[in-house]
């Protein structure tokens, strides 16, 4: 073991900027978090200042080892993890983006990812990529800032401009512009990735029209990158491991083991089933994507991804003020004999997997007048339990074993209501960890993993705690209307 026995996570998400410092024992000691603007510029447009994603990165990191009073002497390393496909591009000479970060919600390139299709692009993309022609990944947003930025397009043609996921915008931004480099999980994200090779495909930058000079260097998921730049922290902390949100979650929840499956509940909802070495080619429209890679040998994940998860719950706090936070809705869904009818299926982004329709929109149906809103408030979580049940039953049209349980994390795993209706739905266990924050703890793992804190994956497994386990419970006749109510909603959703 490592004599500094501490590790600093960044966890930077779609709404949020957090940053915990874990012990040996996966406990966290020390967290700050920051919520950041979101900025919608016209519909379906979702944008980031990358800037204030930086000021609260640094802001936290300092914030977090403060509160931990371990001393900056005791933290072995910090790792990343990140919203992936949210697309930053930046002057490498000052460092400085040239326009607002294009989040992953983001659909304005939806028009340019059809006429690719339509040109019978999609299946060189599938082949290469394991991803689906769509707005939700990278290639199409970087595309767009090279046309849309004055002279952007001629500065990356003669390699002024560096393109990086917020993981490697924050790398560089760490060790002061000397490390432009990406991880394996986040350069699968791209549309650019050839997966089976492990590296950029020439063929791919050509179809979406993108230099080569723009892209980072692509590395395992846990290994030292470089340390900080001094002045950011009372000395250099080593950089020792990078990995997408979604995979770094996969990671934190100890699902190492090919079958083993993680669901996570944050903005939106993605669900991970490892395949191990094997890249599984979905015939139902699931992505095939980089799990981690570790030593250079790559593990792979089915994923499917559904764009709003508790997104829902903000919407009903926030634009219609049905409660006050978000915690109140285990209360007020569990307060109802049943869910009247009434059904949200919410496609305020599009839907994901596995319809995969950027330009579908969000539906309640079965309104009456004795409808009130804590029945929206329920039909928002019944959704998310009903589109992960989607996913689930599609990574089973795949070929993927059936999973016994299902391991959650994110904000709505708190939620005792929705943990039961989930585990009901599905007709599996759900699994709430001990650590919530596993998202954070996968990027710690990763990082801790580079420096020996934690000698191998055994000793990363061994931390892992289980707080809670629902059993499926609901009688099948009950089960199988409320379903078939809900694929009616997506039915009607579809034909809009």
């Amino acid at each position: 073991m490592s004599a500094r026995r501490y590790v600093l996570a960044i966890d930077q998400g779609t709404t949020s900027t957090r940053c915990i410092v874990f012990d040996q024992q996966a406990r966290p000691v020390g967290m700050a978090q920051r919520e950041f603007a979101q900025h919608y510029p016209a519909s379906g447009w979702v944008e980031h200042n990358a800037e204030d994603i930086w000021r609260d990165t640094l802001a936290t990191a300092r914030a977090a080892i403060e509160q931990s009073a371990v001393g900056i002497d005791a933290i072995a390393a910090l790792g990343i993890a990140n919203q992936r496909e949210t697309t930053v591009v930046w002057e490498r000479a000052s460092g400085t983006p040239i326009h607002n970060a294009i989040v992953w919600q983001d659909r304005r390139t939806a028009d340019e990812c059809a006429r690719l299709q339509r040109g019978g692009a999609e299946a060189l993309v599938r082949a290469r990529t394991g991803l689906l022609l769509d707005p939700y990944f990278s290639a199409t947003k970087i595309a767009w800032i090279l046309d849309h930025v004055s002279g952007a397009r001629e500065r990356a043609d003669r390699g002024a401009l560096a393109f990086g996921t917020i993981d490697s915008f924050l790398l560089w931004r760490l060790t002061g512009g000397k490390v432009h480099a990406t991880d394996a999980t986040n350069a699968s994200r791209t549309l650019l990735f050839d997966i089976h090779r492990q590296q950029w495909d020439d063929e791919l930058l050509r179809l979406f029209c993108i230099p080569r000079s723009l892209l980072p260097q692509v590395r395992d998921s846990s290994e030292i990158y470089g340390s900080t730049a001094p002045g950011l922290f009372d000395q250099p902390i080593p950089i020792g491991g990078m990995a997408g949100d979604q995979q770094a979650a996969l990671f934190g929840q100890a699902c190492f083991d090919p079958g083993s499956a993680k669901s996570t509940y944050g903005t939106g909802c993605f669900m991970l089933l490892n395949t191990g070495e094997r890249a599984v080619a979905s015939s139902n429209r699931l992505l095939t994507t980089v799990a981690c890679r570790l030593n250079g040998r790559s593990s792979y994940a089915l994923e499917g991804s559904i764009f709003v998860a508790g997104a829902a719950i903000r919407w009903l706090r926030d634009g219609l003020q049905h409660i006050t936070h978000a915690a109140q809705s285990d209360a007020v869904a569990g307060s109802l004999r049943g869910n009247h009818g009434v059904y949200m299926v919410p496609a305020f982004v599009g839907l994901g997997a596995p319809h995969w329709r950027p330009d579908a929109r969000g539906l309640i149906c079965g309104l009456t007048l004795d409808v009130t809103g804590a029945h929206l408030v329920r039909a928002a979580l019944e959704a998310v339990a009903y589109q992960t049940l989607d996913l689930y039953e599609a990574m089973a049209r795949d070929g993927a074993r059936r999973v016994h349980s299902i391991r959650v994390d994110g904000g709505m795993a708190a939620n005792n209501w929705f943990c039961q209706f989930l585990a009901d739905v599905i007709g599996a266990a759900v699994e709430r960890p001990r650590e919530l924050e596993t998202t954070a703890l996968g990027a710690a793992f990763l990082a801790g993993l580079a420096t020996g804190v934690w000698p191998d994956l055994h000793a990363v497994a061994a931390t892992w705690a289980r707080s809670a386990q629902f059993e499926p419970r609901m009688p099948e006749g009950e089960r199988t209307p409320l379903i078939d109510g809900w694929r009616m909603a997506v039915r009607r959703t579809l034909m809009q």
